[in-house]
């Protein structure tokens, strides 16, 4: 396989992002951004995501088996741009973003316009990533969008020319 025509056709593949973020039993918080999120099943609702394997919201999440989705909007670079980093947690702060429990208890940012909370049902583990599958309990519009709600969600692409995710 040509290494650049992998990476090239791989990054030809859209990405939304998004805030990951879970609450061990011990306490411990965990939040990063994410991108690669799909929505798996309407019936019953379900998202699979990747999650990067040797990170400490995958350690988190597989202890917890609960976690949040928050939505970032277009306006919201700069939110996604923190989570790149390792979490630091305050109280009612991650990162220095304000956030509360959600109702399974993983912590929401107060300043995104949606967020989805889920169970863990399923994990598929292979390579460098896990694929988490989630099932839906429950998902909050903060933030009603103007045309098309894919719209109103901060894309990878927003975040300049030379910012790409793997390939």
């Amino acid at each position: 396989m040509d290494e650049k025509q992998k990476k090239t056709a791989l990054r030809m593949i859209p990405y939304g992002l998004y805030v990951l973020t879970g609450k061990a039993p011990d306490g411990q918080l965990a939040a990063a951004t994410i991108n690669w999120v799909t929505q798996a099943s309407f019936s019953p609702p379900l998202v699979a995501l990747g999650v990067k394997v040797d990170s400490g919201t995958h350690a988190v999440i597989k202890a917890s088996g609960k976690f949040a989705l928050n939505i970032l909007g277009k306006d919201q670079a700069g939110i996604a741009y923190t989570f790149f980093k390792p979490v630091e947690a305050a109280p009612g702060l991650l990162s220095g973003q304000p956030y509360h429990d959600g109702a399974n208890g993983a912590p929401v940012l107060d300043a995104v316009p949606a967020y989805i909370e889920c169970t863990l049902i399923d994990t598929v583990e292979r390579g460098d990533h896990s694929v988490f599958i989630g099932e839906v309990t429950d998902a909050v519009v903060r933030q009603e969008p103007a045309g098309r709600p894919d719209d109103a969600t901060l894309w990878l692409k927003d975040l300049g020319e030379k910012v790409f995710y793997g390939g």
